[in-house]
């Protein structure tokens, strides 16, 4: 993959998307939903240097070259929303320009036990902020991170 053309993509999404919002001040053309979550996927992806599994596999969206499950986790908003206790979890914000600041790097034990002891929400997904992530986050050892790639 050309990883140049690939984050040069993305930059250019997201300035189309400030223009649009110059253009017609009030309107929202922020990208949404599965976009986001795939835009967040493909980032992580290349930033870490990981295999990035079929959409919408269950439990993991990545494997490392060593075999670890990642769950990837993407927002432009405040919070991000788990089904399953996964084995690894990357979680980002996805900024204005197109590049994203990383909120969790850890086990995904960290993060399921804020769970622990709630009802399971309706829809399934137990939502949480990424300004609880970023407090987990200062939790995990360097040694339980993934690192970025070069």
């Amino acid at each position: 993959m050309d990883h140049k053309k690939f984050q040069s993509l993305i930059r250019n999404l997201y300035s189309t998307v400030g223009e649009l919002e110059s253009m017609f001040p009030g309107r929202h053309f922020t990208p949404d939903g599965h976009m986001v979550g795939s835009i967040g996927e493909c980032l992580v992806a290349d930033a870490y240097g990981l295999e990035l599994m079929t959409a919408s596999n269950k439990g993991y969206d990545a494997v490392t070259p060593t075999g670890v499950r990642v769950e990837i986790k993407a927002t432009q908003a405040k919070s991000v929303a788990f089904r399953s206790e996964p084995d690894h979890t990357i979680a980002i914000k996805i900024l204005a320009d197109g590049t994203f600041e990383e909120v969790f790097n850890g086990p995904g034990n960290i993060v399921w036990k804020q769970f622990e002891g709630k009802p399971k929400p309706t829809n399934g997904q137990y939502q949480i902020s990424i300004n609880r992530l970023k407090e987990l986050n200062k939790k995990v050892a360097d040694d339980e991170r993934i690192s970025k790639i070069a």
